[in-house]
């Protein structure tokens, strides 16, 4: 299937459950099968419904699989007319910020912290149990 270049106004007209168009980065997607699949629920995907949810998109910070699950629901490209709103986010190829992924290995640190921690404890129970049996 031929992509289709549709303003905003075409966009628009598609905000329905039964048929909902969004837009993502200047690319709209036919979601209107993914409704009730949608993990956030409909609601959400309803709040966008024939209009740019870039930034909603990029807010909620979707993986790479959903990322991946949009490309077949790709319909067409947005074509800006003047007096349009523009994009509120950076559009693909332009630098974007580093994602936050600091948090991530705190999770294994603390493990591991934990970990030791009970084993030296247990090491140091077996040590004085050890002690006061050889005392007695």
């Amino acid at each position: 299937m031929a992509l289709q270049e549709l303003t905003y106004q075409d966009v628009a007209e598609h905000n329905t459950k039964k048929d909902l168009y969004v837009v993502i980065h200047d690319k709209i997607y036919d979601i209107t099968k993914f409704v009730d699949e949608h993990p956030g629920g409909e609601e959400v995907l309803l709040d966008v419904a024939g209009q740019d949810s870039t930034e909603a998109f990029e807010d909620v910070g979707h993986s790479d699989e959903a990322r991946e699950a949009l490309e077949p629901l790709l319909v067409g490209t947005l074509k800006r007319n003047p007096g349009d709103p523009k994009p509120k986010t950076p559009l693909p190829g332009a630098v974007s910020p580093a994602a936050n992924n600091s948090s991530a290995g705190l999770g294994v640190g603390l493990y591991a912290v934990v970990l030791l921690g009970g084993l030296a404890a247990f090491g140091a129970y077996q040590y004085l149990q050890q002690q006061q049996n050889q005392q007695a």
